[in-house]
């Protein structure tokens, strides 16, 4: 095989390969968003009576996702360099997930900690019968926007990713 063949052949391998990490990572991350947040995250407060105890499971869950967020979308920013170098500095979808990753870092660690240290500053009092109540509901509502925006950037970056290709 010539040299010029071999090099479009591996160009092409590793086209497919990044086009295959990427969807993968969008997959994971934007799934994972959605179950817990959709799905998982609401069942636990049906089943579980104990409110606090719901909470604390919701917002475990919560903290793993955010960090499965993190790689995914550390992933997805250095495929998008290797594959487009500055160039991708240019496209949407560089933009979104930055965008996604700002939101987890925000919420992850600055919104949790304060929701953590309210939580602390009244223990074993929940926190929602105490006088933080009002402070804890109102970083709990900022925490949950930022979700669902992430949420909502992470539908716009599946669209943007994951698409048929012709063949």
């Amino acid at each position: 095989m010539a040299g010029s063949q071999k090099g479009r052949l591996l160009k092409i391998l590793s086209a497919r390969v990044f086009d295959a990490v990427q969807a993968i990572a969008v997959t994971l991350w934007v799934g994972t968003l959605w179950s817990t947040g959709a799905l998982v995250a609401p069942a636990l407060f049906r089943m579980i009576s104990d409110r606090a105890l719901a909470g604390d499971v919701a917002g475990y869950l919560f903290g793993v996702t955010a960090f499965i967020g993190l790689a995914c979308g550390s992933c997805l920013l250095v495929v998008r360099f290797f594959q487009n170098g500055m160039g991708a500095l240019r496209q949407p979808v560089f933009w979104v997930v930055v965008s996604m990753v700002v939101l987890v870092c925000a919420s992850q660690f600055g919104i949790q900690p304060i929701l953590a240290g309210l939580r602390e500053q009244v223990y074993p009092e929940p926190v929602m019968q105490s006088e933080v109540a009002n402070g804890f509901a109102t970083w709990h509502a900022v925490a949950g926007i930022s979700y669902l925006v992430t949420s909502m950037l992470g539908l716009g970056l599946v669209t943007l990713v994951v698409r048929p290709r012709s063949r």
